[in-house]
């Protein structure tokens, strides 16, 4: 079983995430565990405060090294991390590669920046991965840790009923997924292309597959260099 530890200033905001849809199914299922830690509870302070102004001046305020280490090694006392993973614009761009990979861990923990980041001897120290999903700055890491858990969860076995569903999602193959259709077969004229209908399932194997490199070579031809 996964079990993801995520540390926030904010819990609040991936609370209704993760208890909903498949992530919140998993856990249901018995398949993932989810634990939301608030770094605000590991903070000496009588303000519960848990950023300070950067040193060297500068706008913007800055993740204290004290609350994150303490939770940290509380947690390391409970259990070994394959990873901790620290969510940040300057960090490995997710791809479903890395989602494919986390997806066989056992326990992960991730770390959400907020305001200008965290000291930087949290990363030099205790980090073994920091991750972005996208070159663009969020107001902080919790969406983006709501995006890593959604793309490691679902992968699971167990968690999408249609296991298949999973692995034939775009660029698990760095391939784009094919068009899909559904009822009904026509509507307004615009017809499902035949071959879908025809029952035969090798013709309709070699039309996504085609699909699917057409539409790669269009939108995203670097995935096939």
């Amino acid at each position: 079983m996964l079990r993801l530890d995520i540390l926030t200033v904010v819990p609040e905001s991936l609370e209704g995430f993760l208890q909903t849809s498949i992530p919140g199914r998993a856990q249901q299922k018995g398949l993932v565990e989810i634990h939301l830690h608030n770094l605000r509870d590991y903070s000496t302070n009588n303000y519960k405060q848990v950023d300070d102004y950067p040193y060297g001046g500068g706008a913007g305020m800055v993740m204290m090294i004290e609350p994150i280490v303490a939770c940290i090694e509380k947690l390391q006392t409970e259990r070994s991390y394959d990873e901790l993973i620290y969510m940040c614009p300057d960090g490995e761009t997710l791809n479903q590669k890395t989602a494919n990979t986390l997806s066989l861990k056992g326990n992960l923990l991730i770390l959400c920046g907020h305001y200008k980041g965290v000291d930087e001897r949290v990363r030099d120290h205790f980090i073994t991965r920091e991750i972005s999903i996208g070159d663009y700055v969020l107001s902080g890491g919790e969406l983006a840790a709501a995006v890593l858990s959604d793309a490691i969860i679902r992968l699971i076995p167990g968690v999408i009923s249609d296991e298949e569903s999973a692995l034939s999602d775009s660029f698990q193959d760095d391939l784009l997924a094919p068009p899909v259709y559904t009822r009904p077969q026509e509507f307004r004229g615009w017809k499902v292309p035949d071959v879908l209908l025809s029952g035969h399932a090798k013709n309709v194997d070699d039309w996504r597959y085609d699909q699917a490199v057409e539409r790669t070579k269009l939108r995203r031809p670097d995935l096939l260099e």
